[in-house]
């Protein structure tokens, strides 16, 4: 009997998407009956080796989730970092706008007061009292004087970072007084103005200063100007007609008084002015500054005004403190200043007055 070997061919089946695999086929009958079983192994273990596993492709381990988590709470440190940095800076330039806006103001307003200033002519007398203070008579025309210290702490000392040898900084508070003339109204008037810092407030406001106002009939003549002098030297405060308040934070405001060769006049200038200047007297404060007096027909060629304020977050935290922790932080805070200095041309001088 002849025996046949099988013979096979291969038929490509295709699945659509899936991978095209051979499956040999036998050309006997006996496939009719195991050929769909062995057909079914054979493309299974054909395309569990074409495709890789999915399970591992898809999965994230419990060390890459962790890893990532790290990541994340980094990059949101970093940029809340750069955030609060942003709102610190944006705060302290608005703080220093604030500042710089008002000191500039305050500053252009004293200028033109003083730059008005004129001399009233009035007869004028000097001496000394059973004190042995001067005593002035007679209108004054333009005046500096030291404030009177109580609290907050006054002069402020602050110690300067700039100096290797612990220098410190004098900030000092003065009243300055300014007679000058005006036409209100068609009416020849007397003015007076002045700035003082009020050092004793009971609300614990720190350091605000005020501007004096007050006017009287020119017609009055120099009695009535030296009545202006001496209301101002009252410093009623809580009189809204005569007293504006103008800012907080005045740690520093000086006046100096320069003759017509750009000499600081200070108490070199002492009575009898035989040699300088008449109508004229200067005595020195505990802290080197000048206190003066002009009278009669006498002016400064120029006065150098200096202004120093307080930062508006380093004055409402210093309000918060008292006694000794309130000094310690305002004499720590000599970065939160800010200084204006202004030169200031008197327009009404009168040559005469530095004549002998």
């Amino acid at each position: 009997m002849k025996i046949e070997s099988p013979t096979f061919h291969r038929v490509s089946v295709d699945f659509g998407d899936e991978p095209v695999c051979m499956v040999p086929i036998e050309r006997r009958r006996s496939f009719r009956r195991n050929g769909l079983a062995a057909w079914r192994a054979a493309f299974q273990n054909s395309r569990l080796a074409a495709q890789p596993n999915r399970r591992s492709r898809n999965g994230f381990t419990l060390v890459e989730i962790l890893v990532v988590l790290v990541l994340l709470s980094l990059i949101v440190f970093a940029l809340m970092a750069v955030f609060a940095g942003t709102q610190r800076a944006f705060r302290a330039s608005l703080t220093q706008t604030d500042t710089l806006e008002g000191g500039r103001a305050v500053m252009n307003l004293i200028a033109d007061d003083v730059e008005n200033m004129t001399p009233s002519d009035g007869i004028y007398s000097v001496g000394l009292n059973a004190n042995n203070q001067t005593v002035t008579a007679g209108p004054v025309n333009f005046g500096i004087t030291m404030a009177s210290y109580f609290s907050p702490p006054s002069p402020l000392f602050q110690p300067l970072i700039s100096s290797p040898s612990g220098q410190m900084r004098t900030n000092l508070l003065e009243n300055i007084f300014i007679l000058s003339k005006a036409n209100i109204n068609g009416v020849p008037t007397w003015v007076g103005t002045g700035y003082s810092v009020n050092t004793n407030l009971p609300d614990g406001t720190l350091y605000p200063l005020y501007r004096y106002y007050y006017t009287t009939n020119l017609s009055s003549g120099p009695a009535g100007a030296w009545g202006l002098y001496t209301n101002f030297n009252g410093f009623q405060y809580t009189n809204g007609t005569q007293w504006s308040h103008l800012m907080d934070g005045v740690v520093d405001l000086t006046a100096r008084a320069y003759d017509t060769n750009g000499v600081w006049m200070t108490n070199g200038y002492a009575y009898p002015l035989n040699f300088h200047i008449q109508n004229a007297s200067f005595w020195a404060s505990p802290w080197g500054e000048s206190q003066c007096l002009f009278c009669s027909n006498a002016l400064p060629a120029s006065v150098q005004i200096e202004l120093g304020t307080l930062e508006d977050r380093t004055l409402q935290h210093a309000e918060g403190l008292s006694g000794v922790n309130q000094s310690n932080y305002l004499a720590n805070a000599a970065g939160q200043v800010h200084l204006f200095r202004q030169r200031v041309w008197i327009r009404n001088i009168d040559p005469t007055a530095y004549e002998q």
